[in-house]
C-alpha cells in the first residue's frame, strides 16, 4: 500500500502509524465493521471526490443495517475526507473510511464495544492490474457462491462479507484468472468479488439488482445514467450464465475497478478476446465524468 503520511482516527488527524486498535477488538474476531471506498481524482487545477455524498450516506445505511451507530453526522465524515487528503497534499487517491465496533467484549453480541471510525487515504492505481482498463481481464465463474441476500444485507459493505470475495478471488488467482465471478444461491450471477457486471447484447446494456445478492453499486449507477443520457436502454433483470458467455461485450464496474472490460471468461472469448466499442464508449463518459469534462453530471463532484 502507498500510505499517506496523516489518518483521520475518531475525528482526529494523526501519523498513519499510530492509528491503531487492541488485536482483541471485536472486528478482527467477527468482521463487525462498514466500510466505503471512494476515489478522489485531479481535474483541472484542482481535484474532486467523485459522488462523495452518496458514498457517505451508503456508509452509514450499510451502518445502520449492522445496528452500528456511528458517533459523527454525515457531514464530519465527509468534512473528514476532504480534509485529510489536503492534509496529506494528495491530487489523486483512493479513501476509505471504516467504521467498526473495538475493544471491550469477545462476545459475538458487541455489547458496549466502542464504534471506532478512521478514514485512510492512498495512491491505487488500476485495481485489475496495469493495462485492465485498455486490455480487458480474464475471468472465471468461481466454484464459490455469492451468500444469499437474506443470510446477510448483501447491499452493506459489510467487512466480514468480504470473506466470501476474498476466497473467491484468491481461487481464481491460484488459477490464472485476473478476478472472479460468483453466482448466486439460484445459480445466476450475482456479482465480482467487489464488481458489479454488466453485459451488451444487440445495442442494449443489462444488468442485476439487489434480488441477486449483490452491492448496489454507486458506479454501477453513475453507468446507467450515462447509458440513458447516451439513448442505450438499459435493462435490470436476472443474469445466467449463457446470458454472459453469448454476450457482444461485458464489463465490471466499481470505485476500484471503474469500467473494466471483461474479454474472456474461463475458455470463452468475449468480443473476440478484445474490449467492446460500447463499453470503451462508456469508459471514456465515465472518465469524463469523474475529471469534471461531462456537465450533465458536475453535481457528482465535491471539489477539494
Amino acid at each position: 500500500m502507498d500510505k499517506a503520511k496523516l489518518i483521520w482516527f475518531n475525528g482526529n488527524i494523526i501519523p498513519w502509524e499510530d492509528a491503531n486498535i487492541h488485536v482483541m477488538s471485536h472486528i478482527l474476531h467477527y468482521g463487525s465493521g462498514v466500510f466505503e471506498g471512494i476515489r478522489c481524482y485531479k481535474i483541472k487545477n484542482s481535484s474532486a471526490i467523485f459522488r462523495l455524498d452518496e458514498h457517505i450516506d451508503r456508509l452509514f445505511n450499510s451502518a445502520a443495517l449492522y445496528g452500528i451507530k456511528i458517533p459523527f453526522s454525515k457531514k464530519s465524515i465527509t468534512n473528514g475526507c476532504t480534509n485529510i487528503i489536503k492534509k496529506n497534499n494528495l491530487e489523486e487517491c483512493y479513501i476509505r473510511p471504516i467504521a467498526f465496533y473495538g475493544y471491550d467484549t469477545l462476545g459475538v453480541n458487541p455489547k458496549e464495544c466502542p464504534i471506532n471510525i478512521a478514514i485512510g487515504v492512498f495512491h491505487w492505481g488500476e485495481y485489475l492490474g496495469d493495462g485492465a482498463l485498455e486490455k480487458g481481464v480474464n475471468v472465471t465463474i468461481s466454484k464459490w457462491k455469492k451468500f444469499h441476500y437474506t443470510s446477510m444485507p448483501s447491499t452493506a459493505k459489510g467487512c466480514g462479507q468480504y470473506v466470501n470475495s476474498m476466497l473467491a478471488v484468491e481461487d481464481a488467482k491460484r488459477r490464472g484468472f485476473d478476478e472472479a465471478i460468483l453466482l448466486n444461491q439460484e445459480g445466476n450471477i450475482s456479482e465480482g468479488s467487489g464488481q458489479n457486471i454488466f453485459y451488451i447484447s444487440n445495442n442494449t446494456l443489462f444488468t442485476n439488482d439487489e434480488k441477486s445478492s449483490i452491492l448496489l453499486g454507486i458506479t454501477r449507477d453513475s453507468i446507467i445514467q450515462i447509458s440513458k443520457d447516451l439513448n442505450y436502454e438499459v435493462i435490470i433483470k436476472n443474469i445466467k450464465q449463457e446470458d454472459l458467455l453469448n454476450a457482444d461485450e461485458v464489463f465490471f464496474t466499481g470505485t476500484a475497478s471503474e469500467v473494466t472490460p471483461i474479454c474472456k471468461i474461463d475458455q470463452e472469448l468475449i468480443n473476440y478476446g478484445k474490449p467492446g466499442e460500447i463499453t470503451l464508449k462508456l469508459q471514456k463518459k465515465y472518465f469524463e465524468a469523474i475529471h469534471g469534462k461531462y456537465s450533465k453530471f458536475s453535481a457528482w463532484l465535491t471539489s477539494i
